[in-house]
């Protein structure tokens, strides 16, 4: 598969999982809306947004074939935290904006270079400890 499809399917993946995150988040605010329901909700949209883009990237991207529930349980446990180490890029960019300049214009534009860096991160991490067999 050429980089361009990569890149362009791992954006519609993540856009997907992000779409899937908010939605849960809804769900769950919906059925409980009291006094600290934002953590679940948080909770829930992550866990079910982590989910989607795992099945997606596994099959789409990369290709992979890993079966059976001990591989693929160690599979999506590195893959999480993958998604732990990147997550860090991405806050740790948006913060750091944020203190530098002080405004939140450039908060978001910090959190739209930390995202993206932490995507590419994200790829290559994947690709070389998470779906390493794949054909």
């Amino acid at each position: 598969m050429s980089i361009a499809r990569i890149a362009f399917l791992y954006t519609v993946f993540a856009v997907v999982a992000a779409a899937v995150n908010l939605l849960f988040q809804r769900a769950s605010l919906g059925v409980y809306d009291g006094p600290y329901a934002l953590v679940p909700a948080i909770l829930i949209g992550t866990i079910a947004g982590l989910v989607v883009k795992y099945v997606l990237d596994k099959r789409w991207i990369f290709a992979d074939l890993t079966t059976g529930v001990s591989a693929q349980t160690k599979q999506f446990g590195l893959y999480t935290l993958m998604g732990v180490v990147t997550t860090a890029i991405f806050w740790g960019t948006e913060v750091g904006f944020y203190h530098y300049f002080g405004t939140d214009h450039m908060r978001e534009v910090g959190a739209a270079i930390g995202l993206t860096i932490g995507y590419v991160v994200k790829y290559q991490l994947d690709r070389k400890y998470v779906f390493n067999q794949a054909a």
